[in-house]
């Protein structure tokens, strides 16, 4: 998943999500442990328990309709296999680590778009991540203040938030709207339970039904869409409304230039620099 991290005054790639129970929580602490031996200590593991997809293609992933209730216990895994835990005497995996071997880990994140996930992480102690993209927003003031009042010390002292928020910047406040037709198109699709490809912009627009309309003047309140200096805009004020100091920016175009071109613009606009 290409994103840029905004903190400080840094950039941070190589945040990934999962949804951890279409996977082994062993086999995914290996794949990132080679992730963060090719980048020390650059590597955030978020994981989540959503389907990720529609639900046909979540059983054919994992045909387990039990796994999602198995996810809590897939967290405690995950996370000793991550540190380097010591399993107990008699425990299946006494004995066997997770390769390959480093003096830095993955830092392990908590995904979640309801109140659950941020209950569950203020119960393990670690950091939270609300995928703001996934719901415009919807629920995320209430998940936030849910993990900040139930966190417990866990993997971290303190509660730790940040939002993962799609924007895309263009040159010009029209070229944003127009490539922004193809994320407008594919929302309300899904809404409707079609899915598909994520289509060319010229190709997006079609005849909304009343309700569609509606959805999609809502949309375009909301988005973070626009020049640079408009979506640096909008993120500051996002993150000083809920009270973060992170924002995980993710664009999706249908052109990679354009999503290239959204990151500059607004890496300038934000005065970063690559950490």
């Amino acid at each position: 998943m290409a994103a840029i991290a905004v903190r400080t005054s840094t950039i941070r790639i190589g945040s990934a999500g999962i949804m951890l129970p279409h996977y082994s929580a062993f086999k995914v602490a290996e794949q990132f442990r080679v992730l963060d031996a090719l980048a020390p200590g650059r590597i955030d593991l978020g994981v989540g328990r959503a389907p990720g997809s529609d639900h046909r293609t979540a059983r054919l992933l994992n045909p387990d309709p039990r796994a999602s209730d198995q996810f809590p216990q897939q967290v405690r895994e995950l996370q000793a296999w991550v540190s380097g835990q010591e399993w107990p005497e008699g425990h299946p995996a006494r004995g066997i680590q997770a390769f390959p071997r480093a003096t830095t880990a993955p830092q392990l994140w908590m995904l979640g778009s309801s109140g659950y996930g941020a209950q569950l992480a203020a119960h393990f102690g670690l950091p939270y991540s609300f995928a703001h993209f996934i719901t415009d927003g919807e629920g995320c003031a209430e998940a936030l203040e849910l993990y900040r009042h139930l966190f417990q010390p866990g993997v971290i002292a303190q509660p730790q938030a940040n939002l993962c928020v799609w924007a895309l910047a263009a040159d010009t406040e029209e070229q944003a709207w127009h490539l922004f037709a193809s994320r407008e198109r594919t929302r309300i699709d899904r809404r409707s339970g079609r899915f598909g490809a994520l289509l060319p912009p010229q190709e997006a627009p079609r005849a909304y039904s009343q309700a569609e309309e509606e959805y999609r003047q809502e949309l375009r309140r909301t988005a973070m869409v626009g020049t640079g200096a408009q979506v640096a805009q909008k993120l500051r004020a996002l993150a000083e409304e809920l009270q973060v100091d992170e924002l995980v920016v993710i664009t999706w175009t249908w052109d990679p230039q354009a999503q290239r071109r959204s990151y500059e613009l607004l890496a300038r606009e934000l005065a970063l620099s690559p950490a």
